[in-house]
């Protein structure tokens, strides 16, 4: 089996990952950073929406309190406040390495004002991401996944991949994962192929914690293939509409469209219900396919055309708000493992993220995690790769059809435990050798388990996670979070 050694090894190459790869270098260390899909990859290409920066001190402290306010209690404030102080440096270097940020704010869900800075129109972050790639010298691997990590005794040091070529071991003094998220566990979602879970099942499979993972947020503004319609065009004037052609969005809140992303994906749900279809009149937006060039190309290739019609819209799954728990320097508390962006739960997003603060997160956090990697290198003279974990994509085929009702914006017990049934009669197995799908298969199996659980524990409906049998937020039960905190620690093979 061939092998590579480097000191930092990045799993996944969305914003977090190839920001923190751009940190470590900066340090001049050995960065080798593998994709599993080809380049772009992730979910960053995909994001329409912005990055979230304070606009100037005073705004800190209204974008820490909109952060608060989103997060239903369970955002850590010393964590928001840190990822919002150190923001602006950021900003400041983005701009020096020439990325095209227009310089007018705008504001969407949840904002209290414009302080979303987006880089050609709704374009945002497959622009920031090539970007960042453009400035990357170290080796990227297209095509390579990660099949498990290594360990020497408890400290991850390296990972056993699987490509095309072959098996590949790379040892490591630190990985960092940067995998995404889980979006590919629901039959309808904003997420690319390759979002299913991968680097959460690899760090709970090497010893760390996974958390929150009830908390899913869902885009309620998605077209009828999961493309999602940029929570930008709200913000710009666009008003949702049930099928009778009413305007509904004030009834649930007083923000109407601009309410917070959860509350909007359940007026959507229950509105279509009602009345049959909910529908996004875009036409109130001047100059719409200059602004949202991606949004009108994306409705037209399904024959749509958003100059004339309103265009017809579903919740869909989009956001993960729980995965890897870690501090917030993206450390897991294993010994040479760190997680940044969507895979990990930093305690930033808390029950509900707020619009466009997951790519400030991953650009914080990324590159914290690498610098703070790059203080815990260790190279073990012998490591032992993790059996992975494989499942039957058949199966878990057809548990994805059934996870977008038991799992999705309204949920209930019974659906829940009939659900949580079935995925525990798929076996789920340790072993040497899988290809992509029966891996993939795996990590999904693993956290549509693990999900199904956290949901049935939550007993009280709380942002993103809404429980019609309990439909009101439950009392404080901790004197930091208002909520209390569900994780799991691996115990062997679910």
């Amino acid at each position: 089996m061939e092998t590579l050694e480097t000191d930092l090894l990045v799993l996944g190459a969305g914003v977090a990952g190839v920001y923190g790869a751009l940190a470590a270098e900066a340090r001049g260390a050995r960065v080798l950073l593998l994709s599993k899909d080809p380049l772009p990859s992730g979910s960053t290409p995909w994001a329409q929406g912005g990055v979230a920066f304070p606009l100037d001190e005073a705004d800190l402290e209204a974008h820490l309190q909109d952060t608060l306010r989103a997060g239903r209690g369970l955002v850590d404030p010393m964590v928001a406040r840190s990822i919002l102080e150190e923001a602006p440096r950021h900003l400041e270097r983005l701009l020096a390495l020439g990325l095209p940020f227009h310089p007018e704010p705008t504001r969407e869900g949840g904002h209290s004002r414009p302080r979303v800075r987006h880089l050609g129109g709704d374009r945002s972050g497959l622009l920031l991401l090539k970007g960042l790639l453009a400035r990357l010298r170290s080796p990227i691997l297209e095509g390579y996944q990660a099949v498990s990590l290594l360990l020497s005794g408890k400290r991850v040091a390296g990972a056993w991949v699987l490509s095309l070529k072959g098996p590949l071991l790379v040892r490591a003094g630190a990985v960092l994962l940067a995998t995404g998220g889980l979006g590919r566990l629901f039959p309808v979602t904003t997420n690319p192929k390759g979002a299913t879970g991968d680097g959460m099942a690899l760090a709970w499979r090497a010893g760390a914690t996974l958390r929150d993972l009830e908390f899913v947020q869902f885009h309620p503004t998605a077209l009828p293939d999961g493309a999602l319609v940029s929570e930008a065009c709200r913000g710009e004037g666009a008003i949702l509409l049930n099928a009778q052609g009413e305007r509904f969005m004030p009834r649930y809140d007083p923000q109407a469209e601009l309410a917070p992303r959860d509350v909007v994906a359940r007026a959507v749900h229950w509105e279509r219900e009602k009345t049959g279809g909910v529908y996004l009149d875009l036409r109130p937006i001047p100059n719409l396919g200059e602004r949202f060039p991606t949004v009108v190309a994306q409705a037209r290739a399904l024959g749509l055309d958003p100059l004339r019609a309103p265009l017809p819209v579903a919740p869909a799954a989009h956001y993960a708000m729980g995965g890897v728990r870690t501090d917030a320097f993206g450390h897991t508390g294993i010994p040479g493992l760190f997680a940044a962006g969507e895979v990990a739960s930093t305690g930033f997003h808390g029950a509900n993220r707020l619009a466009s603060n997951s790519l400030l997160e991953g650009l914080v956090v990324g590159w914290r995690a690498a610098l703070r990697a790059l203080e815990d290198l260790a190279f073990p003279p012998s490591a032992t790769p993790l059996p992975a974990l494989a499942a039957p994509p058949e199966a878990v085929a057809s548990l994805r059809e059934e996870a977008g009702e038991a799992l999705g914006v309204v949920r209930r017990k019974e659906a829940l435990l009939a659900f949580l049934r079935r995925a525990e009669a798929v076996p789920l197995e340790e072993v040497e050798k899988a290809s992509r799908d029966r891996l993939e298969a795996g990590s999904l199996l693993l956290l549509m388990r693990l999900l199904a659980r956290a949901a049935l524990a939550r007993e009280e409906s709380r942002g993103a996670h809404f429980r019609e049998d309990f439909p009101l937020e439950d009392r404080p039960r901790h004197s930091l979070f208002q909520g209390w905190r569900l994780g799991f620690l691996p115990v062997g093979v679910e």
